[in-house]
């Protein structure tokens, strides 16, 4: 059966859950079957809601991980986890940190989530996971202008030129249909396939990712970048 593997990412807070919460319902009346995962850091209150969608679920903590690299390095065992449900579409939120990180890979669609109500220049500061995004949904489009709206879209789209723009309102439901007809043009995912990532992950391996917490050159190891040169300029 083909499978639809939809990654959702964002800032925190910036409507991600409640974006996939109405987009189940859109599934659910089209009578199709799906699977929920939501990886969050160190803690999540979303269990009840989840629960409530109706469909299967699991969530899982990255604790000492970062959420993407944790995504990215179990994001096959998702796939067959929701292949194994018969589950056509599987659904998945990643916590998101940095910014400069972007679990999508070429086979998966991606949808960047961003709230309205951050900045204008809030698309620029979202690095990767915007720049590569098929679908970027602004939420909380209620709580600003329609021109602060537009100028967000603008840039969003100055940004990311092919990325199909989307104003959603989650409280309302307003956007999600126009999210969900995206959706469904979209290619499914080819398992068979080379899958790699759309952009490359940080160079995080240091002495602090294995769990040092002494502060000083001598315990630095592995990739460290500097703000400053030996000779005390800038680098």
């Amino acid at each position: 059966m083909e499978q639809k593997v939809i990654i959702f990412c964002g800032a925190a807070s910036a409507g991600k859950t409640g974006v996939i919460s109405r987009l189940t319902n859109s599934i659910r009346q089209s009578g199709e079957t799906a699977a929920l995962c939501k990886i969050d850091c160190l803690k999540t209150g979303d269990a009840s809601l989840y629960d409530k969608l109706g469909f299967p679920y699991t969530i899982a903590l990255s604790e000492d991980v970062c959420p993407d690299h944790f995504l990215v390095s179990n994001l096959q065992e998702l796939i067959n986890w929701g292949a194994g449900l018969n589950a056509r579409y599987l659904l998945i939120e990643t916590a998101g940190l940095c910014h400069r990180c972007s679990p999508a890979t070429k086979h998966t669609i991606s949808v960047c989530v961003i709230d309205a109500t951050a900045s204008l220049s809030a698309p620029e500061k979202l690095g990767p996971m915007l720049l590569t995004a098929d679908i970027v949904a602004i939420t909380k489009i209620d709580l600003v202008s329609q021109a602060e709206r537009e100028i967000i879209a603008y840039n969003i789209r100055q940004l990311n030129p092919g990325a199909t723009v989307v104003c959603a309102d989650c409280v309302s439901g307003y956007g999600i249909a126009i999210l969900w007809r995206e959706i469904l043009v979209m290619p499914a995912y080819t398992a068979d396939a080379d899958d790699r990532l759309r952009h490359t992950m940080p160079a995080a391996v240091c002495s602090y990712c294995i769990g040092e917490r002494r502060i000083g050159v001598k315990y630095q190891q592995g990739v460290v970048k500097k703000i400053f040169a030996d000779g005390g300029g800038l680098c």
